[in-house]
């Protein structure tokens, strides 16, 4: 499976998706006019890589969105929901969860995915602002 690289841009974050190194990395912020169009064809190649992947070895996630809208809110659950099914079948699915430490409420929206997706490792980063 060929890696997944989608550049930043003002209103879409930077998607960094290594098949062969087992890391998805999310960076920026997402309020895309069409959110099921920009993360739909992501989470779908997410799912390809999931029921394709029988090896054993932890995924990794790392999240540093310094904002998202309500709509990419709806699609980044459908992608950390298809993780942690992959986490509920047995896999090692990290999550690092990275916010401005001023921030609560990218801060509390982790804490919220902590509880509702328990099958992923959450570890929680707290970034220093510039």
């Amino acid at each position: 499976m060929d890696n997944l690289f989608i550049a930043a841009s003002p209103s879409s974050p930077e998607v960094d998706f290594r098949f062969e190194e087992r890391t998805l990395s999310l960076k920026g912020e997402s309020y895309p006019e069409n959110a099921a169009q920009f993360w739909g064809e992501i989470i779908a190649t997410l799912r390809r890589f999931l029921a394709d992947d029988d090896v054993h070895a932890a995924i990794t996630v790392n999240v540093a969105l310094a904002y998202f809208n309500s709509s990419s809110t709806k699609m980044l659950f459908s992608l950390f929901d298809a993780l942690n099914e992959k986490a509920e079948a047995g896999a090692e699915v990290v999550l690092n969860w990275y916010h401005d430490e001023d921030d609560d409420t990218i801060f509390e929206f982790g804490q919220e995915l902590k509880e509702d997706f328990a099958a992923l490792v959450f570890n929680d980063h707290a970034v220093q602002s510039r």
